[in-house]
């Protein structure tokens, strides 16, 4: 196996620790028992989204110019002083650098992580192959999520104390992992700038041309983000209902463990599946009705539980796909600035949903929060099927690339 196959490997491995982080079911419920209010949490939340909003690009941007691996390093280092401030802190303002400090370290990782692995493979293979290994990265990540759910959960009703140290833990043999990434070399095609900010602007301009160009990208992006941005709602505010409820923190993590699960076996088949539907269009067409399906179960029926499953099956298979769809448009030396747009999309959208759904829920309920955001998701995705009817009938949406 030569030296930049052996990243895909180690990036395995990498994901394993990543996502071994014992607080991700547990953050809301610990701010709120601590006497934060929905309307606080969902500032904080915002301020995670904003910071990635702004600085997405840059980030992307050094991982371009100074490498994936570096930015990959950093950005764990900032996580784990995230998750320092998470567990020190009894002040909101504080709290809220903590959740600044956390989005810069997913900056860090959103677009480098993906461009290593993309870039560590030969042309020939990352056609035929990548929707396949991403598949098994996917699982990878659902599976260490679900130990981390289950773990955390059973964890947190005994110390939460215990629960931050053993995520720190795990973040420092993530950090180890990383080092030992190689590489990928990158054909730089464009002029050469000097200057730290010359060349972030230069990367920053070239990145968005691509973009320009490529139009799929942007239908891609807006697409999935979307959908992963009222998803991701849901998982952050179900924790406070179901806890309303009785659930125990253990409940609520076999829940999330069980999506997961589901999400890692969706994303582990997504190439199979993906022939099967009728390629993309099958994807970005029947994606979306099974999960607006699921939203109105959760918003109508007191079987949340259940049709928040149905939604981790939804999930693993999109993110699979779209990962492979954009990935094959963009060029080498543009790949984490432009898939760093794309979670700056993301957080473009979290800025916007979340906090209104922490204010219906503070004011009114969280039941009726669901309800809004599912009607609002609902005329989302009508004009999402008329862009499709309209714009590309019986074609393939992503077309060819060359781009490599």
């Amino acid at each position: 196996m030569s030296t930049l196959r052996q990243n895909i490997i180690k990036d395995y491995i990498f994901t394993v620790f990543f996502n071994l982080d014992l607080t991700r079911g547990l953050w809301m419920i610990y701010l709120a028992s601590r006497g934060f209010s929905l309307v606080q949490l969902g500032i904080m939340e915002s301020s995670f989204h904003i910071t990635s909003f702004l600085m997405e690009i840059p980030t992307g941007a050094v991982a371009d110019i100074w490498g994936r691996k570096t930015s990959r390093i950093i950005g764990r280092i900032f996580f784990m002083f995230s998750l320092l401030i998470l567990f020190l802190s009894e002040s909101f303002f504080f709290q809220l650098s903590g959740f600044i400090v956390c989005a810069l370290g997913y900056n860090m990782e959103s677009g480098a992580g993906e461009a290593l692995l993309y870039d560590s493979l030969d042309n020939a293979t990352k056609d035929k192959k990548y929707m396949a290994i991403v598949g098994r990265k996917e699982f990878v990540l659902q599976c260490s999520s679900i130990i981390a759910l289950i773990i955390g959960g059973y964890i947190a009703t005994q110390s939460y104390n215990l629960v931050f140290a053993i995520s720190i833990i795990f973040v420092l043999f993530s950090i180890i992992t990383a080092f030992t990434f190689v590489e990928p070399e990158i054909v730089k095609t464009g002029p050469k700038k000097t200057g730290i900010f010359n060349i972030l602007v230069n990367q920053t301009i070239n990145s968005m041309k691509v973009i320009k160009r490529q139009k799929q990208i942007a239908f891609f992006i807006i697409f999935s983000e979307l959908i992963f941005s009222f998803t991701v709602s849901l998982f952050f505010y179900l924790q406070n209902y179901w806890k309303g409820i009785a659930y125990s923190e253990f409940k609520i993590g076999i829940i999330f463990a069980v999506s997961a699960l589901f999400s890692g076996l969706t994303g582990l088949a997504a190439h199979k599946i993906e022939k099967k539907i009728g390629g993309e269009q099958g994807i970005v067409i029947f994606v979306p009705i099974f999960v607006i399906l699921a939203f109105w179960g959760i918003s109508l029926t007191e079987y949340k539980y259940f049709f928040y499953l149905l939604i981790g099956l939804m999930e693993g298979l999109l993110y699979v796909a779209i990962s492979d769809y954009i990935n094959r448009l963009i060029p080498a030396e543009y790949r984490a600035t432009v898939l760093s747009f794309q979670s700056m999309t993301f957080s473009f959208f979290m800025i916007i949903i979340f906090p209104i759904i922490g204010w219906i829920g503070d004011h009114f309920s969280l039941n009726r929060a669901f309800l809004v955001i599912t009607i609002f998701a609902t005329l989302i995705s009508i004009v999402h099927f008329l862009y499709i009817i309209f714009t590309s009938g019986k074609n393939k949406i992503i077309g060819s690339s060359n781009n490599r």
